[in-house]
């Protein structure tokens, strides 16, 4: 009856151990996932602070900032947040950086 009742821990000791190692290789991958698309999009983020700061253009619309870095809107919507742009208020797709188009008060 000892024996048995061994056997069923290490059982149980093993599937705890191995859930534990596939949660662990899970977060891994996925932090390596996310450091990989962070440093895939930095060139992205660099151009778009180029283009926003152009001393010829306060705003830029959207198409042209999306077709320029190469990416879908919802990247790129997401890249010029990252960078501390925002949206026209007017509903038109213009975006321009916080610093040279402060909210009005």
């Amino acid at each position: 009856m000892s024996e048995n009742i061994t056997i069923a821990l290490i059982g149980i000791g093993g599937a705890v151990v191995g859930s534990i190692a596939t949660m662990a290789g899970n977060v891994l991958m996925h932090w390596l996932k996310q450091r990989s698309d962070r440093k895939k999009d930095e060139p992205r983020r660099a151009l778009l602070r180029e283009m926003l700061g152009h001393p010829d253009h306060k705003w830029r619309n959207l198409d042209t900032l999306k077709h320029v870095i190469g990416t879908d809107e919802e990247n790129t919507k997401s890249l010029l947040l990252e960078i501390g742009a925002r949206a026209s208020e007017d509903g038109k797709q213009l975006w321009g950086r916080k610093s040279r188009n402060p909210l009005p008060k």
